[in-house]
């Protein structure tokens, strides 16, 4: 079920679009979208299969090839209205199957317009605040792209351009993309929005986290009037419910589970703990089977624990602003494979992790608030499985930890250990799945034309405006 805000009739919306007004914008104020997903979380839509929820059965076989066989919560709410056309406002938690909530309702509605790609004009645009985010979400709508027959590629800052422009100027039908890297593209004529039938922005609040609002709204203003826009964020704070209040049109309102990401499944347990037993204790439980992310607040602290975790024999790699590309890119492909299944990260690269199987996340050092401690534990626990959050806290933060527990809804017991080999670390240490190791990757993809996804090539360094420019994310 959606939430509707007593707005005009979309007929009429649109045709003020086309007249250039949006004055008299039906969404409803702050407080109004607030109260509108509360009342839409209250709600409980019935149990749809995808072919119940209107997808096609190409669609539903290659979801079944995969291994998905029941929408998800928000795949339930969401995917009726988005395949009817409507603009779609959602807020869902890291990991809640968002991606596939807008990514299965955007190709079946670009394969029911059997219209070819044009070059430089793609057919949709999906936004999203980061490298690696770009990359995850060009690899699952690929699939079910190439299974109607339609093509993808990933566009962001710290790989060549070359690569991109080649597709772009080729025609294909779905963008994924950063800010930076997209408006690089427009400003260069190689790729123009105007034909843009579909724009989505995922996790929108970590765009307004990273400053990337002004080019957000430059891009909504450069979308075509009539195009559908799906907007979707686990906040509507730091200015997310304006842009929705400005940019979104009669939009139905849907609100997965919130609070606690998979508080079913997850566990919160915490160790207070000297600094220097800090390391030792955590490469103990490092050594459990199965994957576990660290998370620390430098870059320089993520390459030191790493280094300190290899030198304890735990294969580690780190992630963070200042590796490049190519090294962002391998550290999460021998992460995912489970070849290092420890991966270390700062808070600027958590919103771009998503792999499923993480069976530990790690705050080795704390988060600033609360949202941080659950965009971070957001990690574990995805699509239904067990997870464990784990801090390692010194003895003056166990307080401000317990203040910020408060705002997570989440219990948590806190336990003192002096050592690594106390009862409550090896308990920890004891647990896990056991990986099965991928194999390495096949060499990349060519540049000669294909259908799914058309992968973007890392380059040493980023080729934008320096570090910190726009087209470095």
């Amino acid at each position: 079920m959606s939430t509707r805000t007593g707005a005009p009739s979309r007929a009429r919306t649109r045709s003020s679009r086309r007249a250039g007004s949006r004055s008299a914008s039906p969404t409803p104020r702050a407080s109004g979208l607030e109260r509108a997903l509360d009342e839409a979380a209250a709600t409980v839509p019935p149990s749809r299969s995808f072919a119940d929820l209107g997808l096609s059965g190409a669609l539903v076989a290659r979801l079944a090839d995969q291994g998905i066989d029941q929408p998800t919560e928000v795949q339930n709410r969401t995917i009726p209205d988005a395949l009817s056309g409507r603009d779609v406002l959602g807020r869902a938690q890291t990991g809640s199957g968002k991606t596939l909530a807008f990514g299965l309702p955007l190709v079946s509605r670009l394969a029911a317009e059997s219209r070819p790609a044009s070059p430089r004009h793609p057919r949709a645009l999906i936004l999203t605040p980061t490298r690696e985010l770009a990359q995850q979400v060009a690899d699952s709508v690929g699939p079910m792209a190439s299974a109607v027959g339609l093509s993808v590629v990933a566009v962001y800052g710290g790989a060549s351009m070359g690569p991109q422009t080649k597709a772009l100027q080729r025609g294909v039908d779905i963008v994924v993309a950063t800010p930076g890297r997209l408006e690089d593209h427009i400003e260069r004529g190689t790729c123009s929005l105007s034909r843009v039938a579909v724009f989505v922005i995922d996790e929108a609040d970590h765009m307004a986290d990273l400053g990337f609002l002004p080019a957000v709204t430059r891009i909504f203003r450069a979308i075509p009037a009539p195009a559908q826009r799906l907007l979707f964020s686990a906040t509507l704070d730091r200015g997310i419910e304006r842009v929705a209040r400005d940019h979104l049109t009669d939009p139905a309102i849907h609100s997965a589970s919130v609070g606690t990401p998979a508080a079913a499944t997850m566990q919160h347990r915490a160790f207070t703990l000297d600094r220097s037993q800090k390391v030792d204790v955590a490469a103990k439980v490092a050594g459990r089977h199965g994957r576990t992310l660290f998370f620390v607040r430098t870059k320089h602290g993520a390459d030191r624990l790493a280094k300190q975790l290899r030198q304890r024999g735990i294969e580690s790699g780190a992630i963070h602003g200042n590796r490049n590309q190519n090294q962002r890119t391998r550290a999460l492909a021998e992460f995912t494979a489970g070849r290092r299944p420890v991966l270390v990260a700062t808070d600027v690269a958590a919103r771009g992790i998503h792999v499923d199987g993480v069976d530990l996340v790690v705050h080795y050092d704390p988060p600033a608030d609360h949202k941080d401690y659950l965009h971070r534990s957001g990690r574990t626990a995805r699509a239904g499985r067990d997870g464990l959050v784990l801090s390692l806290l010194l003895p003056e933060e166990q307080h401000q930890h317990s203040r910020m527990h408060r705002g997570t809804a989440s219990d948590h017991t806190t336990v003192r250990v002096d050592h690594p080999d106390h009862p409550e670390v090896l308990d920890v240490a004891a647990g896990g799945t056991p990986l099965v190791v991928e194999a390495a990757p096949p060499p990349p993809v060519s540049d000669q034309p294909s259908r799914g996804v058309r992968r973007s090539r890392p380059t040493r360094r980023a080729r934008g405006r320096g570090r910190g420019g726009r087209s470095s994310r």
